[in-house]
């Protein structure tokens, strides 16, 4: 592959969105759960960008939004929810530079937390650590070690504490609140 770029989604994209989630996780799940984020009031269509190369669509995020809730405090917060790369372009840089490029759109929007559960090899690269070290619990079983958080600028996560809590969507989709474990896939 010789170049691509990162836009952000526009409604022409939705069926390649899609399709690119079912090619990389070879279910429907995160493609309905797209399609579930974006007909909910939760979608900021600034958040969900995509990876383009000769006019198709190799690669996709999203950053919906998600609260940590304590009985003191809700502070806000997004999910880095899905991450996917068509099997075809994966382990070429691809998902790193939408890891990037999303987590600077985060920031110039002026988010400060991003959650995410993935692979522990992989996202630290970005600067994600382990949430619950930092008091954030997740509201569903998940491994420790796959359970990170990343603070978009210094400071954000002094003081916070509390359980995620994910956008029905994710509830309806994926089954997260149910406590059913989430898998993570091994990325290069």
């Amino acid at each position: 592959m010789d170049c691509f770029f990162i836009r952000q989604e526009i409604p022409a994209d939705i069926p390649q969105i899609y399709e690119v989630n079912y090619q990389a996780f070879a279910h429907y799940d995160e493609a309905r759960l797209v399609d579930a984020l974006r007909d909910g009031n939760v979608f900021n269509p600034e958040l969900s960008l995509v990876a383009v190369h000769d006019d198709r669509i190799i690669g996709h995020i999203l950053f919906p939004p998600i609260t940590i809730e304590s009985p003191h405090a809700v502070t806000p917060a997004l999910a880095l929810a899905p991450l996917v790369v068509h099997p075809e372009y994966q382990c070429l840089g691809v998902g790193a530079a939408l890891i990037e490029e999303g987590l600077s759109v985060c920031r110039t929007l002026g988010h400060r937390i991003v959650v995410v559960i993935g692979h522990p090899g992989y996202y630290p690269r970005h600067g994600f650590r382990p949430a619950r070290v930092k008091g954030i619990e997740a509201p569903f079983t998940v491994d420790n070690d796959v359970f990170m958080v990343l603070a978009l600028d210094p400071g954000a996560l002094e003081g916070i504490q509390g359980t995620v809590k994910y956008p029905a969507a994710f509830d309806a989709i994926v089954g997260n609140g149910t406590g059913k474990c989430i898998s993570v896939h091994s990325p290069c």
